[in-house]
């Protein structure tokens, strides 16, 4: 068994328990607290946290979630404290992150810093994404009104 306990600040928190090995399908709810061994089974993900969701999470949801197909972000904190420098198609500090198996994404619910994260493909390559959920808005202020490459 494990178990990962998300407390959000309040008198509330989030608890998953699960057996070992994990053969289930499908997570949802997990926050920036979450174990690091390899989910092979889960093709369906869905985060959700109260604090940002830095680039490293992802970079670690890519290397736990291999065959990932969709994943689902729900997160209204902007990931980073400079913005501009976050935003920039060339961050030195973001190393690249790859959805091999990613399919379908929905980003509905997020701060626009997510948008930029998985729809520049400097920061994340998404080979075989078919499906994008997205806010109009936060799409065209992201591609600079479908300008930007």
């Amino acid at each position: 068994m494990r178990c990962v306990i998300h407390h959000s600040g309040t008198t509330s928190g989030r608890c998953h328990i699960y057996s070992l090995p994990f053969r289930f399908t499908c997570l949802e709810k997990i926050s920036n607290q979450f174990p690091t061994i390899v989910f092979n089974t889960v093709t369906y993900l869905h985060a959700f946290d109260t604090v940002p969701m830095q680039h490293e999470f992802f970079m670690r949801m890519s290397q736990v979630f291999p065959f990932l197909k969709h994943f689902s972000v729900s997160n209204l904190i902007p990931q980073s404290s400079n913005y501009y420098e976050w935003k920039s198609d060339e961050n030195p500090y973001c190393s690249f992150i790859e959805y091999s198996h990613l399919s379908s994404l929905d980003l509905t619910c997020v701060h626009k810093d997510y948008v930029v994260q998985f729809l520049l493909e400097t920061k994340t390559h998404l080979p075989c994404l078919t499906d994008l959920y997205v806010d109009s808005h936060q799409l065209r202020s992201v591609t600079m009104n479908f300008t930007r490459n």
